[in-house]
């Protein structure tokens, strides 16, 4: 059911999540609480669930005062808001706790569900601080500064032009130089251009990728400058003393590898259900972190590799470069949430459909290592309708779900509605089924051999019928080619290559209308917790 808010200068819509043909199926599934899922996660999504959730994080040991000390020290050199400190200060307390969220460190933040995500979380702290007075909810962010994926980083989409940050380097893309992102600065500075908005968004950039050496901090401070004023705590795990708390599960990890038997368990459960596998489990799933590597750890031959480097340890050496060097290991997909969680007083993930399907693997796992299993929630999916192509589906008569619809059947419908002519031969087509059958029948009374015959002439005339009907279509579509032309071009600028809007744009073109308005319009109506698509024509 569809559901509809508005403001006095932006619509709001939400379009229910099975009519959107680029989700998932598994996506749609935990987004419409399908039961086939419910025995992979703990909580139900609703904001009553969150006392349950309290008392139960309550009990996992978290070092609030190491957790605070490394925030403190990646701040150091940072502006940092009132609002943003005294969460930072909060986190002390065994009454507060965090909402988190976390990505890649895309280029300039990479596509638009990054944004999404962070204020997905902003506004689930704040409905949660008014639902429990005497607790506080921090919103963070987690910037997954130790991904070796370079070229799922390294771009940006704005105005359809591609941006690619250019760069020789290996390993980590958080302990990157910035020094590279010159270029990347220039082009963004030439195609940004001089309005208000745009030399602000720039100086914010331009900030960011020039006061620090390493790519990690940079991002931090990026996110810090974009939303720090609404509170919002960044971190980046890559840091010794976060590590050292995980030594205990990487050592288990590394000598017991108990993952991979939960993890191909519950892959095995949710095939059964009929939901495909998300990440791959490996025997070890820690990574050996150092300047310009980050490469899988193997067992082989009675000793530890790590793969295309010359290092091998034996147990006893492995064990010790654990213990004095937690920073050299890094969790994979399959150990970071994990890692999260020890180190946050975290109530809930909110994450991507996904990022969703692979924690929906980690239940046991979770339990094994002792740990609380956090609420999984959707993030918010948002379509944004700027006033010029508002304007555009107004002249063509396009409404809101008429964008969910596939082009060429919406093209069809198009065409149905707007021709003065029949182009539907249906009617022709049953009076020649009820001609045909007479003639079948007449003719098995004569000679039933003949059946055979009749209708391989009725499929011939019927497939000629087709061919007329669709040369009417064809014919009618060349009158209104322009608005059809219209619809595709329409089509394409908000589901590039019929993907979603949100999966490819980035931000710097909205926050050019808007500036931060962009984000205060988000805040208001992206509540998480809230089901749906969510279209906003502002």
């Amino acid at each position: 059911m569809e559901t509809h808010t508005k403001t006095a200068t932006v619509t709001v819509q939400r379009i229910p999540f099975p009519q959107v043909e680029q989700l998932s199926q598994k996506d749609i599934a935990y987004a419409t609480k399908h039961p086939k899922l419910r025995p992979f996660y703990k909580y139900d999504n609703k904001i009553a669930t969150f006392d349950k959730v309290m008392a139960d994080k309550s009990k996992d040991p978290i070092n609030r005062s190491v957790l605070v000390e490394v925030l403190k020290q990646q701040y150091e050199n940072l502006e940092v808001s009132t609002a943003t400190q005294a969460n930072i200060d909060a986190l002390l307390e065994p009454t507060t706790f965090t909402i988190t969220t976390a990505h890649q460190p895309s280029l300039a933040t990479g596509p638009l569900y990054y944004i999404y995500k962070i204020v997905s979380a902003i506004h689930l702290c704040q409905l949660l601080n008014e639902r429990y007075p005497g607790h506080r909810f921090v919103p963070t962010f987690v910037t997954g500064g130790e991904d070796h994926d370079f070229e799922e980083v390294n771009h940006l989409h704005l105005f359809n032009k591609e941006i690619v940050w250019e760069n020789d380097e290996k390993g980590s893309v958080g302990m990157m130089k910035t020094a590279s992102l010159t270029a990347v600065l220039e082009e963004l500075k030439g195609i940004l251009g001089d309005r208000p908005t745009a030399i602000e968004i720039y100086q914010i950039l331009e900030k960011a990728y020039t006061s620090h050496e390493k790519y990690s901090i940079a991002t931090i401070d990026l996110v810090n400058q974009l939303f720090g004023s609404y509170g919002l705590v960044v971190l980046g795990m890559n840091d010794p003393k976060l590590k050292r708390a995980f030594i205990p599960i990487m050592k288990q990890e590394l000598l017991e590898r108990p993952s991979q038997g939960f993890i191909h368990k519950a892959t095995a459960e949710l095939e059964k259900a009929g939901f495909s596998e998300q990440a791959h489990a490996r025997e070890i799933n820690l990574f050996y972190l150092r300047d310009q590597i980050r490469e899988r750890i193997v067992f082989e031959n009675d000793q530890f590799e790590v793969l295309n480097t010359d290092y091998r340890f034996t147990e006893t050496e492995l064990l010790a470069e654990l213990e004095q060097h937690p920073e050299h290991f890094s969790p994979n997909v399959v150990m970071r949430p994990l890692y999260q969680e020890l180190i946050l007083p975290n109530l809930a993930y909110i994450g991507g459909g996904g990022e969703i399907a692979y924690w929906l693997e980690r239940q046991e796992q979770f339990a094994h290592f002792g740990l609380n299993f956090p609420m999984l929630i959707r993030r918010n999916s948002v379509l944004w309708l700027d006033a010029g192509t508002q304007k555009r589906m107004k002249k063509l008569g396009l409404g809101i779900e008429d964008l969910f619809i596939e082009t060429e059947a919406l093209l069809k419908r198009f065409i149905n509605q707007n021709t003065e002519s029949e182009l539907s031969l249906a009617e022709e087509k049953a009076q020649h089924q009820k001609l045909f059958e007479a003639i079948k029948y007449k003719a098995q009374e004569i000679d039933p051999t003949l059946a055979k015959t009749v209708a391989a002439e009725q499929a011939k005339q019927l497939n000629i019928l087709n061919q007329l009907e669709g040369r009417l279509m064809r014919a009618e579509k060349q009158k209104h080619e322009v608005a059809l032309n219209q619809i595709r071009s329409l089509k394409e600028k908000l589901f590039p290559k019929n993907g979603l809007q949100e999966r490819h744009d980035n931000f710097l073109a909205f926050y050019l209308q808007h500036g931060k308005g962009f984000f205060d319009t988000l805040l208001a109506h992206l509540n998480p917790l809230e089901e749906g698509f969510v279209v906003i024509s502002a």
